[in-house]
């Protein structure tokens, strides 16, 4: 018999996420002050943001990395509430690297910062990937619904911006403290021989400090004629930073301004709304739940934005009311459909043939069909965001045909794991905790963890089993560029009635990594070590605050 989902209460949730009351003021400094709409605005791992208004509704696309489908698109209607409406692209390529084959993967890599345009009645989104080597656009007149026209190039042109000109030609802009522009094809397909040239010398001059990191994470406007291009850098000693170089013709010759220090939140670029505030759209490092949006106030003087509250980043907003992330960017999932909810992602490309949620209507099925020494390695895991300050989320599970050596469970996914599951180990059954933790902290590059540990074992008799993590962000982690090291903690939880809960194992710290370059993500899965062809059913997944 099914097990139903528990009901969810948002009523917290509004007030926890974003939560506010507007007053009416039309002042965006004094309404910022004023109104308890809070920042951030969406505190989940959204980052390297792109966004743009038609009409009354505005459309963001963010970063992939190894996740498909891949380039989500979300949707709002006031800058507060958002929600997944569609996805560029179901897969990139087919290479070793996406497919989790001869041990390689593409953990930290695979799509990364896209950009997002309206031209003409058409929507197009670019981007690049770093294992494919291409650039990519994508072009619908159907955002929410349609189906997206793919274009590709080499080479992959990392952080780019794009701009249609009215004169029909096409931009791109990227660099890292040295920034070129390249003509584009009209048809999208290629840069034009011949066309690259140098705009900006050294963008991160600007600063007049020595950098960390020089300018990069390239964003373009055209306001009232001009041209605005939004950038991020790092200071030594310093945190991320919004610079900004003008111009009156896209070729220059740029001058330019630090806009924004504040808190490391950096690289976005402006949006307008209909009455005609503008705000800054930005991100900033939050430990192990990820890059998670910002929007900080803008006014203009003398033809330059000035972000900010007295050059800080408000707390609250002059924005409306806030119901939370779910179920726009976050959601429970019985799976009674056919394939998963649109806040789902798959980590890498999903061998379609091993998932079904058709064979035993109302689960998630996910197969084997080969055996895995690492648990980062093992293919078909559905993972989706967790976000802050707290959350949880829990699995009720069938394992009964788990084969000898199959693990399968819920599981904290980054380069820092952790898993709750249960692994058939002979005709026994036992609930395992499972992670590679250091024992101490230990920041630096390359990431040091402890190789994968069997950290507590319990036996267990029945093939019913709910799985649960609960996730504690609320403590605000370093600006550094490796995250938290522990700041932030989870706890691993199993039951065999879904009431009466157990711990089991440790305390585990979530950290944020560039080997993974992503917040945790709750991650449903089933691996092997012994023997292929076992299978899990997960009844149903639910997300709460």
């Amino acid at each position: 018999m099914k097990h139903k989902l528990l009901a969810i209460s948002l009523l917290a949730a509004a007030a926890i996420v974003g939560g506010c009351t507007g007053n009416g003021k039309d002042t965006a400094k004094d309404a910022a002050v004023e109104t308890g709409c809070a920042n951030p605005v969406i505190w989940s791992d959204v980052p390297d943001l792109s966004m743009l208004r038609v009409g009354d509704t505005y459309y963001m696309t963010s970063t992939t990395m190894h996740l498909n489908p891949g380039v989500p698109v979300m949707k709002s209607k006031d800058l507060s509430n958002w929600e997944i409406v569609s996805y560029c692209y179901d897969i990139l390529g087919e290479q070793d690297e996406t497919m989790l084959l001869n041990g390689k993967n593409t953990y930290g890599r695979g799509s990364w910062a896209s950009c997002i345009r309206y031209v003409n009645g058409k929507y197009i989104v670019s981007t690049f990937d770093q294992v494919t080597g291409k650039t990519y656009f994508f072009t619908t007149d159907n955002i929410e619904g349609g189906k997206w026209t793919r274009t590709e190039f080499q080479p992959s042109l990392h952080d780019h911006t794009v701009m249609f000109e009215d004169d029909g030609k096409v931009y791109m802009i990227n660099g890292n403290g040295r920034l070129s522009l390249r003509e584009i094809k009209p048809d999208l397909t290629g840069v034009v021989e011949g066309s690259e040239k140098v705009i900006i010398e050294n963008a991160g001059a600007v600063t007049g400090r020595e950098l960390m990191l020089n300018a990069e994470g390239s964003q373009m406007f055209k306001i009232n004629g001009k041209y605005y291009l939004f950038n991020i850098c790092w200071p030594q000693g310093g945190m991320r930073t919004v610079i900004c170089h003008r111009a009156d013709n896209i070729f220059g010759p740029y001058e330019g301004k630090v806009l924004l220090e504040d808190k490391g939140v950096a690289q976005g670029g402006l949006i307008d709304t209909p009455d005609g505030r503008w705000f800054a759209y930005l991100f900033g490092d939050r430990g192990g739940v990820g890059r998670i949006p910002y929007w900080v106030p803008v006014e203009w003087k003398d033809g330059w934005p000035v972000i900010g509250v007295d050059g800080k980043v408000p707390d609250t907003l002059a924005l409306p009311k806030s119901k939370g992330l779910i179920p726009g960017i976050v959601d429970s999932d019985d799976f009674d459909g056919d394939k998963p909810k649109i806040v789902w992602q798959w980590n890498h490309n999903p061998v379609n043939s091993l998932w079904t949620m058709t064979e035993r209507k109302g689960f998630l099925r996910l197969k084997t069909d080969r055996t895995d020494t690492s648990f980062t390695q093992s293919r078909n895991m559905l993972t989706q965001r967790t976000f802050g300050p707290k959350c949880t989320g829990s699995v009720c599970l069938d394992a009964t045909n788990l084969q000898d050596g199959d693990i399968a469970g819920l599981s904290l996914l980054a380069g820092q794991y952790a898993y709750v599951g249960i692994k058939k180990n002979g005709d026994k059954k036992q609930i395992v905790m499972v992670d590679n933790m250091p024992d101490e902290p230990e920041p630096g590059w390359p990431p040091k963890y402890h190789p994968a540990r069997e950290v507590e074992a319990v036996d267990y008799d029945g093939d019913i089993v709910y799985l649960k993590a609960t996730c504690d962000f609320s403590r605000i982690a370093d600006n550094s560029p490796i995250g938290s090291h522990g700041a932030d903690t989870a706890e691993l939880f199993y039951s065999a009635d879904g009431k009466d809960w157990k711990k089991i194992g440790h305390t585990f710290n979530m950290v944020y990594k560039l080997d993974h370059f992503m917040g945790q993500r709750f991650a449903l899965f089933n691996y092997s070590t012994k023997k292929a062809g076992g299978y899990a059913d997960f009844d149903w997944y639910k997300v709460s605050y």
